[in-house]
């Protein structure tokens, strides 16, 4: 079974209409961003993350994008998707939960 066969059955399972075309590549440049900015296990998660968060993959990868420039200056955000300060994000811990403390509004 091919990819393209297995993410049509894998999409019928889940009830969603599997990726377009479009959709594919921007998540697979996405995955490729995360791992190469980071670690190899980011690409799976960032994919996950951007579809939790109801981020087109396209408007996922730009923000990857950016945090990987950012990433390359000294005052940015590090490999480890902290801050200079150490922060992971505004609002966020690295846990991912906002200042509430709250992992997001759909969260188990």
């Amino acid at each position: 079974m091919n990819a393209e066969d297995w993410l049509a059955a894998f999409a019928e399972k889940l009830g969603t209409p599997p990726p377009a075309p479009a959709e594919l590549e921007a998540l697979l440049a996405l995955a490729g961003t995360a791992a190469h900015a980071s670690e190899r296990t980011a690409a799976p998660v960032a994919c996950w993350m951007a579809a939790r968060a109801g981020v087109a993959p396209e408007d996922a990868l730009a923000l990857a994008r950016k945090l990987e420039v950012a990433g390359a200056d000294a005052g940015g955000v590090d490999a480890g998707g902290a801050d200079a300060a150490g922060a992971a994000g505004a609002g966020v811990d690295a846990a991912g939960a906002d200042a509430a403390g709250a992992a997001g509004a759909d969260a188990p």
